[in-house]
């Protein structure tokens, strides 16, 4: 029981020992279980992370200056139309449409503004005169029908332009962005009208 090993029962471990000892150390040229990058995609790599900054000041430096040049070019991009700076609620070829189908008719709605302040002046001078409170009144209340009848019929027209010319694209939310560009004065419209008034989108 207490006797010690014989000399083969050693021998597993030994043997072991000498394989370990026998193994060969791993080349350092060896293959690393990956292709070698071409040079330019390493150069690549390189650039990248010489580009990239090493504080917190310059990382935000670069963020505000890529935020104002994007901004800029946003400006720029509503003042001429072009699609690729555009923001996201402006682009595409439906939005397009609409705007243009918006731009190329007189709207009722886009007055809203003036008439507005014509009729609060009215109100303030109805203090003293009557008629006056009387006739602003009207105004306010004809004003609001004439923009609620131009605007059902701007959204029966816009729809079935819509459904005949972009059958497959989705159009959700196209309706109500062209009405709320109604409301607005063409001259004070973003992006710019593209297209004169009476010409067809």
């Amino acid at each position: 029981m207490f006797r010690s090993r014989s000399k083969d029962e050693k021998a597993p471990t030994d043997k072991v020992t000498a394989d370990l000892s026998t193994k060969q150390p791993r080349d350092p040229e060896a293959p690393k279980g990956r292709p070698t990058p071409k040079r330019s995609e390493a150069q690549t790599q390189r650039r990248r992370a010489a580009s990239v900054p090493t504080d917190r000041k310059e990382a935000a430096k670069r963020q505000r200056e890529a935020r104002r040049s994007d901004l800029a070019r946003q400006r720029e991009a509503l003042a001429n139309g072009d699609e690729r700076y555009l923001p996201a609620r402006d682009k595409g070829p439906v939005r397009r449409f609409v705007r243009d189908f918006v731009d190329s008719r007189f709207a009722i709605a886009e007055f809203f503004l003036p008439m507005a302040v014509v009729i609060l002046v009215l109100s303030l001078f109805g203090n003293a005169n009557r008629g006056l409170q009387n006739i602003s009144l009207l105004l306010w209340l004809g004003v609001i029908i004439l923009i609620v009848i131009d605007s059902i019929g701007i959204w029966i027209r816009l729809r079935k332009q819509l459904n005949e010319r972009f059958p497959n694209e989705p159009k959700r939310g196209a309706i109500a962005y062209g009405l709320m560009r109604t409301l607005q004065m063409r001259r004070l419209r973003l992006p710019k009208p593209q297209v004169k008034r009476g010409e067809r989108p």
